[in-house]
């Protein structure tokens, strides 16, 4: 056995996070328990994260989270893993950026060399385009502005709440939102995390020392709002918790719901304009209720005016804004001054 091939039995032996002794090793490769310290050297030497502990039950173990796969990749699924990390690249905000691109550098090292043009070629023949612009649900003023640091403040967010997920940890951030400028202290015990539209949302339990059913307290985070974050010391059970059952927009329709305050925004219109509006990834999520023989009512939370205002302008002269009521005469001043400037 060549010192290369007995480096790697090594560590493989020490792949499942078990501690072996240079005697065992030693004992095992039939060689002396020196060359097992040279052996080991050199796999540190490499970058190989073998650690030595001492004392009676010491030894040599791999660095917790350390993977090594041991396997081979046909040419199609090369091209799958490319693609995936071209797909995570292209996010707005990727988390681990830095990890990604170590991990292309690595799986494009380990490939054949028949296959390593497969890297330039998926990179030149295959794009992935940003979520467009949403033009009824424009940024709030002083929202992220796309800025590198806001990308990397972003990115943090995920990466901590990430982590915490993985380590049955809590977490504590500032949370910030268009109605509650200064940011409010969250603490949180999280779930997992959602993609959508080009943004991050954090699942979690929030934790306000009351007792009460996880279906209360389970709370969506814009990862883009959070202004700080850090893991807590405080231990958290890892939930069973399962992310599937909320997508197709599930989650927005059980955030939908809550933002309904005393003072939703209401909509008389017409059932062909219904059927136009439930077409919409958000407003198929507000409440419908029968409002006449032809029209339905259409409720649902706003703060903001503005898009409200553009919503009943875009159905057209059928829809009528209900409440809230000071909203009613602001739309009612601005179709005076457009019926004006068409006169």
């Amino acid at each position: 056995m060549t010192r290369i091939e007995r480096a790697f039995a090594i560590l493989l032996l020490l792949s499942d996070g078990s501690m072996v002794t240079a005697t065992d090793l030693a004992r095992r490769f039939e060689v002396s328990v020196r060359t097992i310290y040279r052996d080991v050297e050199m796999l540190s030497e490499t970058g190989v994260p073998v650690y030595a502990e001492r004392g009676a039950q010491g030894g040599y173990r791999l660095l917790e989270g350390y993977f090594l796969p041991p396997v081979t990749f046909s040419r199609a699924e090369t091209v799958a893993m490319l693609l995936s990390l071209a797909l995570a690249r292209g996010l707005k905000v990727p988390p681990f950026a830095a990890e990604l691109e170590s991990a292309e550098r690595k799986l494009v090292a380990a490939l054949p060399a028949r296959l390593k043009p497969l890297l330039a070629e998926t990179r030149r023949l295959v794009g992935f385009e940003r979520t467009a612009i949403d033009t009824f649900h424009p940024e709030w003023p002083g929202a992220d502005d796309g800025s590198p640091a806001a990308d990397a403040a972003e990115a943090r967010a995920v990466e901590t709440f990430l982590k915490a997920v993985l380590d049955g940890t809590r977490v504590r951030f500032t949370y910030r939102t268009p109605y509650n400028r200064p940011g409010s202290m969250v603490e949180a015990q999280p779930q997992g995390l959602l993609w959508d539209r080009d943004r991050w949302y954090l699942i979690g339990l929030k934790l306000d020392g009351r007792d009460r059913p996880p279906e209360q307290t389970q709370r969506f985070w814009r990862a883009d709002r959070v202004l700080e974050i850090e893991l807590s010391t405080l231990r958290s059970p890892i939930s069973p918790f399962d992310v599937r059952p909320l997508l197709d927009r599930v989650w927005l329709g059980r955030a939908m719901a809550r933002w309904n305050g005393p003072d939703p925004v209401r909509i008389r219109m017409t059932k062909a304009q219904v059927q136009r509006l439930r077409r919409d990834w958000y407003y198929r999520f507000a409440d419908y209720a029968p409002g006449g023989p032809d029209h339905m009512i259409v409720s649902y939370g706003e703060g903001d005016p503005a898009p409200a205002l553009e919503l009943v302008r875009w159905l057209g002269p059928e829809a009528e804004l209900l409440a809230p009521a000071a909203w009613r005469e602001k739309l009612r001043l601005e179709l005076l001054e457009m019926a004006a400037t068409l006169a």
